[in-house]
C-alpha cells in the first residue's frame, strides 16, 4: 500500500488532491474542505460555495 497524503492545514488524509493557489503562499496538498475554506477567505463576495455543509 502507498503512503496516503495529508492536508498541510488540517492534517487529515487527502482523498482528492487540491493544489493551493500561488497567492495563498501555502506549500503542499490541501483536502477539499480546506481548499474550499481558502477560496472563501481569499475571494469573498457573491459566489456560490459548494459543499458548505462539510465545514
Amino acid at each position: 500500500m502507498g503512503k496516503k497524503e495529508k492536508c498541510v492545514i488540517c492534517n487529515e488524509t487527502v482523498g482528492f488532491r487540491f493544489k493551493a493557489m500561488e497567492e495563498w503562499k501555502i506549500e503542499g496538498t490541501l483536502c477539499g474542505k480546506c481548499y474550499s475554506k481558502k477560496v472563501d477567505e481569499h475571494y469573498p463576495g457573491e459566489h456560490i460555495r459548494v459543499n458548505k455543509h462539510l465545514d
